[in-house]
């Protein structure tokens, strides 16, 4: 190697001439710890992480999970119809039922239709906020996804928002309606896991890592 400025040989390596002192075309690049492709690399490159592999949650996981919220919803549910029922006075609406009648025929009064209205009202929309709500949260799942360590995502991974988690949930009214119960066990044989209303919502259940 020889000096740009004075031509005189440098030692391969140098920072500077010795002859002149010009800086070499290396010495940036070692202030900046910055090495030029010219300059060979001894000993073996380290190896390039392999990227992780997604885990997509499994049919049986996903069901326990459900099972779980099942029963905390019920939980929440179950002293606001008592506490409602009361207040109606629906106790005495259903005594006072004769045994051997239709009480349908004989005429109820409007109380009851009122609170048969709250209760389909309350579990509409109570799992709906539920599901919704926890699952574009920081959480990203249910209570019950969560106690298993899995996370509801679209399908580039990230957090979703209320409205695709909304369209979640009432896309499983679509999964319903298939015949069997084949548009939930699609989460046990799909490529990537997905119910009908995962699909159908462009989201993905994964397990974290």
């Amino acid at each position: 190697m020889y000096c740009s400025k004075c031509g005189n040989t440098i030692a391969d390596g140098a920072t500077f001439c010795n002859q002149c002192g010009q800086s070499t075309s290396l010495a940036p690049a070692v202030a900046t710890g910055i090495v030029p492709a010219s300059v060979a690399v001894s000993g073996p490159m380290p190896p390039f992480a392999p990227a992780p592999a997604v885990a997509y949650a499994g049919f049986w996981l996903r069901v326990l999970a459900y099972l779980i919220d099942a029963l905390i919803l019920g939980v929440f549910a179950a002293p606001i119809l008592i506490g409602v029922a009361i207040a109606m006075g629906i106790g005495g609406i259903l005594a006072g039922i004769p045994r051997d009648g239709n009480p349908f025929m004989n005429g109820l009064p409007p109380v009851f239709f009122l609170f048969i209205w709250f209760c389909v009202l309350l579990g509409v929309g109570g799992t709906w906020l539920y599901h919704a709500l926890l699952e574009s949260s920081e959480w990203e799942g249910t209570a019950g996804k969560k106690a298993l360590g899995l996370i509801v995502t679209d399908m580039a991974g990230h957090r979703v928002s209320f409205a695709r988690a909304s369209g979640r949930h009432f896309g499983k009214i679509v999964t319903s309606f298939i015949p069997l119960g084949v548009g939930y066990a699609m989460a046990g044989f799909t490529e990537k896991r997905q119910a009908l209303h995962d699909m159908l919502a462009s989201c993905l259940v994964l397990r974290k890592s």
